[in-house]
């Protein structure tokens, strides 16, 4: 699954083409990639078979195994990758290498492995600038770097990152500790890490971790116990992708299950399986007739991880005030960096302003909708792409600066909205008036207005 989206990306598309052609034209095929790091793992020891080759020409009794001097330049291109994606730099001077220990003359940088990872791009300044082939590898070496560390006892750089004391920290642990930390990519090619057939292709470069499968299945156990309220929605999406990389499908199987069960409401979800789903949604393509937030089996972190799944929706139905209080409430008790509050709304209104945007009913009745919430969702509904012909926001508590929003934006993008009901929410008729005026407006196809 993760392989065929990244196919979308021409680089992949090579490194894949790469890693394959080698596998089928030797007599160490083995299994073929099923995930991300399979792949990445595969990709590093194919380009350091083609060093040997090309370069120095070696025969060894064991070309797949990587020597000390592989090891080192890998590890020093994982240090420069780790340490720089903290900083959010993916470009880098020839001062960065050398301070990485990466010397850039062409018998070293541009010789075997490091040619199709790492390479020149254009000047700057009058400066060479370097770079990763695509973010990913950066992201996958950075892996690489950490958990060679870990497994290697070199506390100092896991304290530094985690800013925590590691002393005689499981892998259970330390994985808890970096998913606390961040949950970018790096995350997930560090459980993709710890499977013992990664383990096997990259040998020495990594040592051996707790790779038996009691352990294992522990981390599995804890990613879908996982509360990830802290979590923005589309970023908890990444704790499914950690299990994949885990080549655990039972919460895929789980999720395919509930979809064809006729989206069964009985069905209890999880905070995972809530992620799962969007993801599955998003990568099919599939187009729901509804979804209604209401009416599903999950709490109310469950349902917040469900927002995404609005861009593949016709009808969006949540009447649930209290949900985004409750979840607020939470943001404290879950390690206590809460994301944004309005960053739900947010996905709200990229579904309305997508193209082609498939959102043409929004039930919100009943939620209690903040004037950040309100000034998103305007934003959605003022863009040419918004089809929305449906749109109701009976008893939400709207305050009078959301009031003022929200009619300037059904009175400047009128075009396809049918029905609005606004009613309970303590207005005036003159607060109203300018509304009103649309339904005699010859521009709008308005047909139902309620507001008292």
């Amino acid at each position: 699954m993760s392989l065929y989206i990244m196919c979308e990306v021409p680089v992949f598309c090579w490194i894949t083409a790469v890693v394959l052609e080698h596998m089928l034209t030797t007599e160490l095929r083995g299994e073929l990639p099923k995930t991300l790091t399979d792949m990445y793992s595969h990709f590093l020891m194919v380009q350091t078979k083609r060093k040997k080759n090309k370069y120095q020409q070696e025969h060894e009794e064991n070309p797949q195994e990587l020597t000390e001097a592989d090891m080192e330049v890998l590890l020093k291109l994982g240090r420069l990758a780790f340490e720089h994606l903290e900083k959010g730099n993916i470009m880098f001077y020839q001062e960065d290498l050398e301070q990485f220990g990466l010397d850039v003359t062409e018998a070293s940088l541009y010789s075997g492995v490091c040619t199709e990872i790492f390479r020149r791009e254009c000047e700057i300044f009058q400066k060479p600038v370097y770079s990763f082939v695509h973010l990913s590898v950066q992201e996958f070496l950075a892996a690489v770097y950490m958990i060679h560390c870990y497994n290697n006892k070199k506390t100092e750089v896991v304290e530094n990152f985690l800013l925590d004391k590691t002393e005689d920290l499981s892998l259970k642990d330390f994985l808890d500790k970096i998913m606390r930390k961040s949950l970018e990519r790096v995350v997930r090619f560090l459980y993709g890490l710890t499977m013992e057939s990664n383990q096997r292709v990259l040998g020495s470069l990594l040592c051996q971790t707790e790779t038996n499968p009691e352990t294992i299945q522990t981390v599995i156990d804890y990613l879908k116990r996982l509360q990830i309220c802290i979590l923005s929605p589309e970023r908890s999406i990444n704790v499914f992708h950690c299990l994949l990389e885990m080549r655990d499908l039972s919460v895929y199987r789980e999720i395919q299950k509930f979809l064809n069960s006729e989206r069964n409401s009985d069905s209890d979800l999880s905070d995972i399986n809530c992620s799962a789903l969007v993801y599955i949604l998003q990568i099919s393509e599939e187009v729901l007739d509804q979804l209604g937030l209401h009416k599903l089996t999950t709490n109310a972190s469950g349902c917040l991880r469900l927002f995404p799944a609005v861009r593949n929706c016709k009808k969006f139905r949540l009447q649930a005030r209290p949900m985004v209080a409750i979840v607020e409430k939470q943001y404290g008790k879950c390690w206590g960096f809460p994301w944004p509050p309005e960053i739900h709304w947010n996905i709200v209104a990229s579904a309305l302003k997508s193209n082609p945007s498939h959102l043409k009913e929004m039930d919100l009745n009943g939620s209690d909708l903040h004037d950040i919430a309100v000034t998103l969702l305007c934003e959605g509904m003022e863009s040419p792409n918004c089809k929305l012909e449906i749109l109701r926001l009976k008893d939400c508590g709207l305050s009078k600066n959301s009031w003022k929003v929200l009619t300037s934006a059904l009175t400047s993008n009128p075009s396809h909205l049918t029905e609005l009901d606004l009613s309970k929410n303590n207005l005036q008729r003159s607060d109203v008036q300018q509304l009103i005026s649309l339904l005699h407006s010859p521009d709008s196809k308005l047909l139902t207005f309620r507001w008292l």
